[in-house]
């Protein structure tokens, strides 16, 4: 049994415990309403991005684009978005799995090359034989638009110069704090509608000409396309940490109350025992 020191010791260590889980829910709550501000004030813009981009290569009659061009998947570029911290539940062990899942199945078909944005996708596949391209292993919250963009360059440049046959990203999309949703979508080349899809009967006059305009388009659309990733995985981390931290300041109390129980209860017995003592003594002088 152990004894009221060690209990004591234990307890005030999980109160130490509890103050730091409290401190962290309360920063992760923070840094989780600007995030989420952000992520549902930019959603418009990222969400109807795409589908614009799709009509102007599909009117703009710029079907020689590079960045249009489907080709079949004999390489493969997977851009992996993950936090650079722990202390987030299964945000990033949920994510990994799926994406070893599906590097798995596209290694049977293509050769498949890695972008690792986050501390944990960089430790991940450390010892990988999969061939990275890049790795962003800290501040990945912390790009700025510049780094966005030379990034989206890069992608950019892979495809276009055949060096990758699809360009594809994986990570967590913010949908409510519970859980995130794990999100795995294709961003090169860019989909174009098919003829008959209900946009437009005929191509506009366009002003600039059309090339010209398409070549302008896609790339803020790749561009968007990885601030839509990376904002929406920055929220769903935010989102996890703060459950994760709650979770263990919850856990941390109830552990606490378990133990101040089983103080209380050896305390109880030692007075007791201290009791019977004295009253056998007087009863032994008693006698």
């Amino acid at each position: 049994m152990p004894t009221l020191i060690n209990l004591r010791r234990r307890i005030r260590s999980v109160r130490n415990s509890q103050q730091i889980t409290q401190a962290m829910k309360t920063v992760s709550m923070a840094k989780y309403k600007k995030a989420q501000r952000r992520v549902l004030e930019s959603r418009p813009y990222w969400h109807v991005f795409p589908e614009i981009a799709a009509r102007v290569a599909a009117l703009g009659g710029a079907e020689g684009h590079p960045l249009l061009a489907a080709r079949k998947e004999m390489k493969v570029e997977v851009m992996i978005v993950t936090s650079d911290k722990g202390l987030a539940g299964a945000f990033n062990a949920n994510l990994l799995a799926e994406a070893q899942s599906f590097l798995r199945e596209k290694s049977e078909t293509a050769e498949p090359g890695l972008v690792l944005m986050g501390k944990k996708a960089v430790n991940a596949f450390r010892r990988t034989p999969l061939r990275v391209d890049r790795a962003y292993p800290e501040r990945t919250d912390k790009l700025g638009r510049d780094e966005v963009r030379e990034l989206a360059g890069f992608l950019m440049r892979l495809y276009a110069l055949h060096r990758t046959d699809a360009v594809y990203i994986v990570y967590n999309e913010f949908k409510s704090i519970v859980a995130p949703r794990i999100v795995v979508e294709r961003l090169l080349p860019v989909p174009v509608p098919k003829a008959g899809g209900g946009i437009l009967a005929a191509a506009p006059d366009w002003e600039p000409e059309a090339a010209g305009l398409v070549a302008a388009v896609l790339p803020l659309y790749v561009e968007s396309q990885l601030l839509h990733a990376l904002g929406e995985s920055q929220a769903a981390e935010q989102a996890a940490r703060m459950m994760a931290m709650d979770n263990a300041t919850k856990n941390a109390q109830d552990l606490i109350s378990d133990l101040v129980l089983v103080l209380n209860k050896i305390r109880q017995a030692s007075i007791t025992k201290e009791l019977l003592e004295i009253m056998t003594a007087v009863d032994a002088l008693a006698k």
